[in-house]
C-alpha cells in the first residue's frame, strides 16, 4: 500500500473523523463572527455569559456547535468499533461519508433556521452511526 491515493482511500473513516472533529471549530468561528457583529466585540473574559445573551443566528450557531461536539463522541465510538472489528469494506466508507455530509448539512440548517430539514438530516446522520455499529456487531 505505497500508493498515496490508495492509502488515503483506505483511511477514509479517519479522514471523515478528522472532518467531523473540525466541524465544531468551523461553527465556532462562524458563530464568533456573528457574535462580534451583534455585540461589537467578543468578550473573551466571559464568553459563556455573552453567548447566553445572543439571539437569532448566533444562538443557533452556538447550539449547532454544542450538538457537533456531542455527535463527535458517538461517531468516534462508531469508527473505533467498525475499524477495530474490521470488515464492512465499502459499507463503512459509505456510512462515514453519509455521516459527514449529514453533519455539514445539520450545521448549515441550524444557521439558516431550517428546523424541520435539520431534524431530518440529524436522523440520517444518526442512522449512519447506527449502521457503523451494526457493521461492527454483525
Amino acid at each position: 500500500m505505497s500508493d498515496p491515493i490508495e492509502r488515503m482511500v483506505m483511511n477514509l473513516p479517519l479522514w471523515c473523523l478528522l472532518i467531523t472533529a473540525l466541524l465544531p471549530f468551523w461553527l465556532a468561528f462562524w458563530g464568533s463572527a456573528v457574535r462580534r457583529r451583534e455585540f461589537g466585540q467578543i468578550d473573551n473574559h466571559h464568553p459563556r455569559q455573552q453567548y447566553a445573551r445572543i439571539e437569532g443566528k448566533g444562538a443557533r450557531l452556538w447550539a449547532a456547535q454544542q450538538n457537533a461536539w456531542e455527535a463527535l463522541a458517538l461517531f468516534t465510538a462508531a469508527i473505533v468499533a467498525a475499524t477495530t472489528v474490521g470488515g464492512g469494506g465499502w459499507l463503512v466508507d459509505v456510512a462515514c461519508i453519509v455521516f459527514v455530509l449529514a453533519r455539514i448539512g445539520h450545521g448549515l440548517c441550524y444557521a439558516l433556521d431550517l428546523s424541520t430539514l435539520r431534524s431530518a438530516i440529524f436522523i440520517v446522520g444518526f442512522l449512519a452511526v447506527l449502521g457503523l455499529f451494526a457493521i461492527a456487531l454483525f
